[in-house]
């Protein structure tokens, strides 16, 4: 075959093929207002998520080895519980008990914030870092089959605000005084990201005796995880 090729190539009569404009890749993506559920149920798992990100914090602000570190963490379990308050008014909008809604998700959600807490304070505000981006991320654009007005007020109630700054900065700071850290805690933020896109795929409400189309929800889940390559490089680690 190799022979056969070389024979090919030398051959001057072989006609060659003109430039083509390349056609413009199609990609076929679900789209996530299809499967958002109802919004009870949304708020629900969104809030109680949030509380899971707030306990996470607060053990972070909790361990923190200096006092900037126990300032910086306290201030993100603040703006972190502020979304939380923030959904739970919109169930009271829905006039829904907050407890009742988000009990139905509280299990695997707990079981998630046990599995992801790390061993260590600087594994877990690699997990504060991680955890909150991609779920905040997937949650504003689960939000789409939600009415206008609830799109609107959840977009910005989970919209990037200064907690990530200050974990960034705190990260930097371990990091640079030890600079073997950063290997371990790139490769806890690998992990980090199966764990949560679990959860966030156990979100999605498909109609009944049907299952989302993998195909097409993989571009979705390709931009999550490029938005989180993007975080992991703004610290100097290997997403």
């Amino acid at each position: 075959m190799a022979s056969f090729l070389r024979r090919r190539a030398k051959n001057p009569d072989t006609p060659r093929p003109r430039s083509q404009r390349k056609k413009p890749v199609v990609v076929n993506r679900v789209d996530l207002a299809e499967l958002t559920p109802d919004p009870v149920s949304y708020l629900g798992r969104a809030a109680y998520v949030q509380l899971a990100l707030f306990e996470t914090a607060s053990k972070a602000a909790m361990a923190a080895p200096t006092t900037a570190g126990k300032h910086a963490l306290a201030e993100v379990s603040r703006l972190t519980l502020a979304r939380y308050h923030g959904l739970v008014a919109e169930l009271g909008r829905a006039h829904r008990e907050p407890a009742e809604a988000m009990e139905p998700f509280r299990r695997s959600i707990d079981e998630f914030h046990r599995v992801t807490l790390g061993s260590d304070w600087y594994e877990t505000l690699v997990t504060s870092y991680v955890t909150a981006g991609l779920l905040d991320d997937f949650l504003v654009r689960l939000a789409g089959g939600l009415s206008d007005d609830q799109q609107r007020r959840i977009a910005v109630l989970l919209a990037p605000d200064g907690g990530t700054d200050l974990i960034v900065e705190q990260l930097r700071v371990a990091i640079a005084a030890n600079p073997r850290l950063a290997s371990r805690l790139a490769m806890w933020g690998r992990r980090l990201v199966g764990d949560t896109l679990l959860v966030a795929r156990s979100a999605l409400s498909a109609p009944v005796d049907t299952t989302p189309d993998e195909a097409r929800l993989e571009p979705v889940f390709t931009e999550l995880i490029a938005a989180h390559t993007r975080r992991m490089d703004a610290l100097g680690l290997t997403a």
